[in-house]
């Protein structure tokens, strides 16, 4: 049976970074996120595609030895690489699309 969520800007976890598991996909998984906070700077061991459905979030990430930020809005999509630095900073509640190699941080 398929999975539908209706609308993805009404959902909310029971804490911040909390996540609905919508799909696997050959070792990658596909998660809706919601947050009202901070992630930790981290680095993946695969690529993460991170696509903003509500809120705002400024992404925060390393290149070249110097910290840069962007703001994505709703419809905004990041793409971290393997090794990459990034964290995460939303400016409120947000609810993020999520696509990374399963059981990555």
């Amino acid at each position: 049976m398929p999975l539908i969520v209706e609308n993805p800007a009404d959902y909310r976890a029971d804490r911040a970074w909390g996540a609905l598991d919508l799909a696997e996909v050959e070792g990658a998984t596909a998660r809706l996120h919601w947050t009202d906070s901070d992630y930790q700077w981290h680095v993946n061991d695969g690529t993460e595609v991170f696509a903003v459905l509500s809120g705002t979030v400024m992404m925060h990430y390393k290149a070249d030895g110097a910290e840069k930020a962007v703001r994505l809005e709703p419809g905004a999509i990041f793409v971290a690489h393997i090794g990459e630095e990034h964290v995460a900073r939303p400016q409120g509640e947000a609810r993020i699309l999520v696509i990374e190699k399963k059981g990555s941080i």
